[in-house]
């Protein structure tokens, strides 16, 4: 018989919102340097200690260190929900925002990298509110989880329960034997990256604090500006195509980036996910573009780059704008709400299906057809060459099929709340696909103030499944998830 091990459940919890404190405390730096108030990142930072601490203690003297499959999915799912209900406090301390679901929401939006927003009024909040608020997305990007099983090796091996439960896809791949290996590398390149970008856009003409504060949350695929415009706000050319070559860079998986990083090149080149991610922007993006010059009377270098800019915000689920896409023609407008349906590839920081669970799908659904007329023959799914299991593409089939199901439900529930149907759809698919803006009232240069706080916390429910994965959380509803056995 086996139950759940729920001192080293609470104390890894604890450790998550230990780390979560001093990012808290990290951030008051900006509040010290513009001289704003910096008492509700501070006091928010202590009473996240506190719980984090009392956590800790929950499991002195346990002796049993063992994270099984089961305990990895509820330390996942509850160390996410005890993030976004800790890391609101600074918003409901310094009164930057009047409600706690609103903070709730905002936060869960951050830490899922989702980017919906309720803030009516960006730039009147204080900096170092803001700086908390895109570091929500950053830690939230590559997975706090991962970075936990990073820098403490408390759990052992069964630190890939986490991993995998955190980052499913549907062939993990390691860099190192050990999963502390994978993950310091991982985030290294997270690390690398952000910088980089952040010093580009320095140089491009952003202020430091605004290129820091847009790295976060473009390598996070978030889409947190600092801005009420957005990316739009930023009238350099420069700055947007600075912006579409990282967020490219985030929806790659993250072990290709680090082998192409590391000389292994023609891995990355001979992927057949990166492929067909990047054949799809470059299609998508072409057409969108040529459109948009023959019908909107735009510029073509203007025309193309808010195309281009638009594909690949959406497909890597970041939700960054440079133009209201809803003022397009409509047969543009469904090409975009397609594109929200894909995702970037697995491994990346971008939500949404997934490239590869695209291609599974759509290979084995073709294959279906010859298995009707060659009913004896072996024709398995092949991905880069080789034979996909069944299992896994049992596994995707269900994946899409429970998405698709979550998309409906979720939409009516919408509707039910007294959305209209545009903006129920658009709600729904902005924050299961973690993407920030949808259509209908959720449009790009709108916001989620107006939906019902009802709405709201359903809402916080469809983005932390999206950012999981759905079976992370799903599982949790399963009564023989809960039985001892």
């Amino acid at each position: 018989m086996y139950g759940f091990n729920f001192k080293m459940i609470a104390s890894l919890n604890g450790t998550l919102l230990m780390i979560v404190a001093g990012m808290m405390f990290l951030s008051t730096g900006w509040s010290f340097y513009y001289g704003e108030e910096w008492q509700s990142l501070v006091y928010s930072g202590a009473l996240t200690l506190l719980a984090g601490g009392a956590l800790r203690l929950v499991n002195y003297g346990n002796t049993n260190t063992d994270v099984r499959k089961r305990d990895g999915f509820l330390i996942v799912a509850s160390g996410w929900i005890f993030m976004a209900l800790l890391g609101c406090l600074p918003y409901v301390i310094s009164g930057a925002i009047d409600n706690f679901t609103d903070a709730f929401f905002e936060t869960m939006s951050g830490f899922t990298t989702t980017g919906a927003t309720i803030l009516t009024d960006i730039e009147s909040m204080p900096n170092g509110l803001l700086f908390w608020r895109s570091m929500t997305h950053w830690i939230g990007g590559m997975g706090i989880i991962v970075l936990t099983i990073a820098i403490l090796p408390l759990l052992g091996v069964g630190g890939m329960q986490l991993f995998v439960a955190e980052a499913p896809g549907v062939t993990p791949d390691k860099l190192h034997p050990r999963i502390t290996g994978t993950a310091k590398r991982l985030w290294i390149i997270y690390f690398l990256l952000t910088m980089a970008e952040a010093f580009a856009l320095k140089i491009a003409g952003m202020s430091v604090f605004d290129a820091i504060n847009h790295a976060m949350a473009t390598m996070a695929t978030g889409g947190f500006s600092t801005k009420n415009a957005s990316i739009a706000y930023f009238t350099s050319p420069a700055i947007h195509y600075i912006i579409m070559v990282f967020m490219f860079l985030a929806g790659v998986n993250f072990t290709l980036l680090y082998l192409g990083f590391t000389g292994r090149v023609k891995r990355v080149f001979k992927n057949e996910e990166v492929k067909v991610y990047a054949i799809n922007t470059l299609i998508a993006g072409l057409v969108i573009g040529v459109l948009l010059i023959l019908f909107n009377d735009v510029g073509t270098e203007e025309a193309l780059r808010n195309a281009f800019f638009t594909v690949i915000s959406i497909t890597t689920t970041t939700g960054f704008i440079t133009d209201n896409y809803l003022l397009w023609p409509n047969f543009l407008i469904f090409i975009v709400f397609v594109l929200f349906f894909s995702g970037g590839s697995t491994g990346s920081t971008s939500g949404g299906i997934k490239i590869m669970r695209h291609i599974v799908l759509i290979k084995n659904s073709f294959l279906e057809l010859k298995r009707q007329l060659h009913p004896n023959a072996i024709l398995p799914v092949r991905f880069n060459g080789k034979a996909v299991p069944q299992n896994i593409t049992n596994t995707v089939a269900g994946f899409v099929l429970i998405w698709l199901i979550v998309f409906f439900i979720g939409a009516f529930v919408m509707s039910a709340i007294g959305l209209d149907f545009m903006s129920a759809v658009g709600s729904v698919t902005a924050t299961l696909g973690n993407i920030g803006p949808g259509i209908g009232s959720v449009g790009p240069v709108d916001n989620f103030a107006h939906i019902p706080q009802l709405g709201k916390l359903f809402l916080s429910l469809l983005m932390l499944m999206g950012r999981l994965e759905l079976f992370t959380v799903l599982i949790l509803f399963m009564p023989h998830f809960w039985r001892n056995s």
